[in-house]
């Protein structure tokens, strides 16, 4: 069961970043940093900040791989909160255009990690 109450889950959503990478996350399943970094054209510290919010809210759960840490949903997400993002997700592809534009001038994986990740 998620900790997060009602209104911090929408408190997270309200912040443009944390929304973007939510909503990125849910259409690519998981990402890195590096690839957050690229499709938001933000710094990496502000992305980190702003994940590690999303994780202490239990929103986000990490995957390492070597030296790469990959970012997803929570599996435990109420399904409440999973149908908010999904519906978020396919209702506001506007929104993310330019972040979809941007990962996918990094190509397809393997080949993007390659290019962002070492």
């Amino acid at each position: 069961m998620n900790n997060a109450t009602a209104v911090q889950f929408f408190k997270n959503l309200a912040d443009d970043t944390r929304l973007k990478i939510i909503l990125l996350i849910q259409m690519e399943k998981e990402l890195c940093v590096c690839e957050l970094t690229t499709a938001l054209s933000l710094s990496q510290p502000k992305i980190s900040r702003h994940i590690a919010q999303l994780k202490l809210h239990k929103l986000l759960c990490e995957r390492k791989v070597g030296r790469w840490v990959f970012y997803s949903l929570v599996d435990e997400m109420p399904l409440w909160q999973k149908e908010v993002i999904e519906l978020s997700c396919l209702n506001n592809q506007v929104y993310l255009t330019a972040c979809i534009t941007n990962l996918i001038e990094m190509g397809n994986r393997p080949s993007r990690q390659q290019k962002c990740c070492e």
